[in-house]
């Protein structure tokens, strides 16, 4: 199947996926804590009378049996060397079983590792772990690929660069999100969807995580601004402990009564996890009869996203500024550091011109005596997990913004292409294939014209080159070409022709770099912000500048108004009213008065595990008391950071960051602590995790453990899969004084309350834990469990609470 009739076939009737898998292979016999994969093809007949009966429920597409079939999840039972040929054999039972009914799906899910700078996986090696599964797969005969419960959007877009980089069949990607609406890793439905489909993915959608009610709020997030089909496979409603056994609380009848409103709300392709039965698809089936997909009217919008962050911007929209600091040019400091490897100015600068109101931040990082592409890879890992600001990727060198795309973890902005052949033959295909917006740079192999009417040429030009890439007018951004005033006069009145041309004729957004306008001029900064506003007035979109001028801030909110593009006035009232009284000398004034602990507490909350060492250096050599930089600084940095992340202003990336930031100053003072303080007290709590007996999900415990060393518990993990006999007779030998259950799994939850009855039996005084998708605090309690945790954080304060409670029951 090609994509245009995917798309004819999705757009004309709802399409029914097939539900559950896993559960229905334990129905069947299948042992837990076996591979799936290989109990599967020792076993065939099995996926083949589950496939048949969701077919005869009524399935349009079966997904094959290869969720966890990528080499690092085989490799966890020795098959990794047999990865091509599992997922080979097993896409063949499926097209065996689907004999021309249904469409078939290559599965591919989470590897369970992290990609840098969260884990230790590299970008290119995901990719080619993935694309080692697909080619698997597509030997087997796929009709189209389905990633699914995804929950970092990293490695979302590395499985659908390598089915891209594959083949040319369809990609539909799944992600999973919690109550709170994000993933794992901080990411929201619509800044998924816009980034998924701006890569080239052909169905975006969720699964997993949640039942129907929930799932459905998350589709109608999406439909507005969804450019391809939608999916949703949500579970059977919330698992509960009935006589012993999992159960969901939502029957057959019930979950497939939703079928309309997700039909409503824009879904064009459904069917059911966790939970779920050939049963549950039936009454989808039968639900969805001859409802047909709805049609929406769409706007066109401009947008990038962050891993964590979308940014609209565009007409009639408030103006746009992209932060101009992170560039070398004049900068002696960040050149030395640049050359150095060090990243403090550029964290800085980010941070700074974020607070300072920057919508998006320009990184250009291009100068003499370094490896600039090396240098923009780091400053994007970086700026990924320290802020949640898109980025304006700016280089001359296509290879460099080419390397820079692959690894984003969202949709960009190019800065820029122009219509110089050179540029314009590299980077208009490579920005069309990681889905990028650019700037488009009105000047070509000649140079820059002079007029307006010669840059609407160019414009035009380039345009529809960009077309054929299936550009719209709404992903692109015309820079002005703002020259200085001081050596013509007239340029910038030419500017604001262009401006205006793009606004009312063309119909496309403007950027200009505006310090430019002031060049070789006294008191450029009256010259700056006059300019902004007449570009403003002529329909200017985005501005290049330094977000710290106050003046130029000042500006651009009061003519957001004027043009009524701010909304009842909102964000010039929430500017002003949370506005620092100006300082004479600017930010690096106020960043300089900051006394050195204070700085200590900033590096905590900013994750800067780079700096912290030095700056506890000179807190010692100011006198200050080790203990004090601990119990004043570090710890209530930490908590902050804690807060932060339970407000949901802080996710995952930057609470590993701060985290690890801590314990690099924890680990800096240890040999100066002369008494015995918090990290000693910490040190001597023994805390035993593992998953289950029969489950082989790790991901969350990984985090979790994470956490805790960081915050200074002794942490001894004893992996996945693990008996309740292993993990009592290792915290008996340990001395644990807390043990932390996972599962992920339904059919694995019910073995924590084994390992809680045998630890009972051998008197193991213990405190347990427990955490995992599947689990909540009222099951906490039914197992005789300690405690719950939802979450990394929640997990170190509930270890903090049970250690303080067995000690004072121990005493």
């Amino acid at each position: 199947m090609d994509k245009v009739q995917f798309k004819k076939l999705v757009s004309q009737k709802i399409q029914i996926l097939d539900g559950a898998t896993g559960t229905e292979l334990q129905k069947r016999g299948m042992p837990t804590g076996v591979c799936p994969e290989q109990w599967v093809i020792e076993n065939p007949n099995a996926i083949k009378e589950i496939q048949k009966a969701y077919i005869d429920a009524g399935s349009n597409i079966i997904y094959t049996c290869t969720f966890g079939g990528n080499r690092v999840k085989l490799e966890e039972f020795g098959l990794g060397e047999r990865t091509f040929e599992i997922n080979q054999r097993l896409a063949q039972l499926s097209k065996e079983t689907a004999a021309g009914k249904c469409l078939v799906a290559g599965d591919l899910a989470s590897t369970g590792r992290f990609i840098k700078p969260l884990g230790d996986m590299s970008f290119e090696a995901c990719v080619d772990i993935y694309k080692e599964q697909v080619q698997g797969l597509l030997a087997g005969g796929v009709d189209l690929f389905v990633i699914e419960t995804m929950l970092d959007i990293q490695e979302a877009r590395a499985a659908l660069l390598a089915v891209k980089e594959s083949c040319d069949l369809p990609v539909c990607v799944s992600m999973s999100f919690d109550e709170s609406m994000r993933t794992l890793t901080g990411t929201d439905p619509v800044t998924a969807l816009i980034t998924l489909q701006s890569l080239g993915a052909d169905a975006v959608g969720c699964n997993c995580s949640t039942g129907p009610e929930h799932m459905v709020e998350i589709i109608t997030r999406m439909k507005p601004y969804a450019r391809v089909p939608l999916m949703a496979k949500p579970n059977a409603g919330l698992p509960k402990l009935v006589n012993n056994v999992t159960v969901f609380d939502m029957g057959p009848e019930e979950f497939g009564s939703f079928a309309e409103n997700f039909i409503q709300a824009g879904v064009n392709i459904i069917g059911g996890c966790c939970g779920t039965s050939p049963e549950y698809i039936k009454e989808l089936y039968r639900n969805c009869g001859d409802l047909k997909p709805r049609h929406f009217e769409y706007s066109e919008y401009s947008a990038i996203t962050s891993s964590a962050k979308t940014v609209f911007f565009g007409i009639n929209k408030p103006v746009a500024i992209v932060g101009e600091r992170i560039n070398p040019t004049g900068k002696k400091k960040l050149q030395a550091e640049l050359k150095e490897g060090s990243t403090n100015e550029i964290r800085r600068f980010a941070l700074e011109q974020m607070e300072k109101g920057a919508d998006i931040l320009d990184v250009n990082v291009g100068m003499p005596g370094i490896d600039e592409k090396e240098v923009m890879l780091n400053t994007v890992r970086l700026l990924g997990s320290v802020c949640d600001a898109p980025l304006c990727l700016d280089s001359s060198s296509p290879e460099v913004l080419e390397a820079a795309l692959r690894i984003y973890p969202g949709r960009a902005l190019i800065n820029s292409i122009s219509q110089e052949k050179v540029k314009l033959d590299k980077l208009l295909p490579v920005a069309a294939k990681y889905g990028a917006m650019f700037i488009l740079l009105p000047l070509n192999d000649e140079g820059v014209p002079e007029k307006a009417i010669q840059r609407q040429v160019i414009v035009q030009e380039v345009f529809n080159q960009a077309s054929d890439y299936g550009y719209k007018k709404s992903d692109i951004v015309v820079d002005g070409l703002v020259m200085t005033v001081s050596s013509n006069q007239e340029a910038a009145l030419e500017t604001l022709k262009l401006i205006q041309w793009c606004r009312e004729e063309f119909g496309c957004g403007t950027i200009v770099g505006l310090s430019n306008v002031s060049f070789g001029l006294p008191e450029r900064g009256w010259v700056n912000a006059a300019f902004l506003s007449m570009a403003i007035a002529k329909g200017l979109t985005m501005a290049i500048a330094n977000p710290s001028s106050d003046l130029l801030m000042c500006i651009k909110m009061a003519c957001d108004v004027i043009m009524t593009n701010d909304v009842n006035s909102r964000n010039y009232i929430s500017y002003f009213s949370s506005m620092d009284k100006p300082v004479k000398d600017g930010n690096e004034k106020k960043e300089a008065e900051k006394k050195t602990c204070d700085k200590i507490f900033d590096a905590v909350l900013n994750g800067d595990n780079e700096g912290i060492d030095k700056l506890i250096e000179k807190a010692i050599a100011e006198k200050t008391p080790p203990q004090d930089i601990v119990d004043i600084y570090l710890i209530p940095a930490i908590n902050q950071v804690g807060k932060l992340f339970d407000e949901k202003k802080y996710f995952l990336p930057q609470l590993i960051q701060s985290a690890e930031t801590m314990k690099s100053g924890f680990t800096f003072l240890e040999p100066l602590l002369k008494q015995k303080g918090e990290k000693e007290e910490k040190e001597d709590i023994v805390v035993v995790i593992a998953t289950v007996k029969g489950d082989i999900h790790d991901i969350g415990k990984n985090i979790v453990g994470l956490m805790l060393r960081n915050y200074g518990f002794k942490v001894h993990d004893l992996g996945k899969d693990v008996s309740a006999e292993r993990i009592i007779d290792e915290a008996k030998k340990l001395k644990a004084h807390i043990v932390g259950l996972s599962a992920l799994m339904t059919t694995t939850m019910v073995e924590m309350e084994e390992v809680i009855k045998l630890a009972k039996e051998k008197n193991v005084g213990c405190k347990f834990m427990i955490g995992g998708a599947v689990v909540d605090d009222d099951y906490a309690k039914t197992i005789g469990a300690d405690g719950y945790s939802k979450d990394a954080y929640e997990a170190v304060k509930l270890a903090k609470k049970l250690s303080i409670k067995q000690a004072a029951e121990c005493n």
